[in-house]
């Protein structure tokens, strides 16, 4: 049986989640019909995190550790991830247990109809701000790029490995990642998932430090897409 799926999992001192995090989504994968991987990331945690996977990896072959040197962010652990995968499809999720694995085999369904297939979190369990700056983050990127994707900040998301081959992600890319492989072509459909409260720890980002780097990610968004060259080709002569 070839291996099918990867599951990249980018962390940063979130050790207190990592062996509850992969506890449930080994029990999700257990019941998938296909082999699997769990890519964790580690990008230079302060914590004894890379520790917990590494002794997570021991018994269970499923697992994998990359590690990165100097810390890089999100986008890059993301894209070392990527870049990792053997599967043809590539899943991402926070390992920060906001994310539920249980919603994995819904968002693979649907690559039967899309290549990429992406979560809108409901009843998400974030404070009042970080809600309010989400909704307003989205509603300013739609106008701006006139995209119809609902959530773009759920980090849990389905997609064919082969159009992820055909991105470079920049520094905070992430944020931008179905937006960037539309550009290349993808097809993009939307799943509701489930949304839970932090366990552990605080979120790395704050509200205005958010959308203040947001904005300016923004702007290069849209000055790529206003770039891509749309074209169809057809060849002409054809040697027998």
């Amino acid at each position: 049986m070839s291996l099918r799926l990867s599951v990249v999992i980018p962390f940063r001192d979130e050790s207190p989640s990592l062996a509850s995090l992969h506890a449930e989504l080994a029990g999700v994968l257990d019941a998938l019909p296909f082999e699997s991987e769990m890519i964790f990331v580690d990008d230079e945690s302060d914590d004894d995190g890379a520790v917990v996977v590494g002794l997570l990896a021991a018994r269970d072959p499923r697992v994998r550790l990359l590690a990165l040197t100097p810390h890089s962010g999100q986008s890059a652990a993301l894209e070392a991830g990527f870049r990792a995968a053997r599967g043809e499809i590539v899943a991402t999720m926070d390992a920060d247990l906001q994310n539920d694995p249980a919603d994995l085999p819904a968002l693979i369904a649907g690559l039967a109809e899309a290549d990429c297939v992406c979560g809108v979190r409901v009843a998400r369990r974030d404070r009042f701000g970080t809600r309010l700056a989400s909704r307003a983050a989205n509603a300013i990127r739609r106008r701006v790029l006139r995209d119809a994707i609902t959530d773009i900040g759920c980090s849990l998301r389905v997609m064919r490995r082969t159009n992820l081959e055909r991105i470079k992600l920049f520094r905070g890319g992430h944020r931008f990642l179905p937006i960037l492989l539309a550009l290349e072509g993808a097809q993009i459909a939307e799943r509701p998932v489930h949304h839970r409260p932090r366990r552990h720890g605080r979120s790395k980002y704050g509200v205005l430090m958010r959308l203040r780097v947001v904005w300016a990610d923004l702007l290069g968004v849209a000055w790529l897409a206003r770039r891509v060259a749309r074209y169809e080709v057809k060849e002409l002569s054809r040697r027998a």
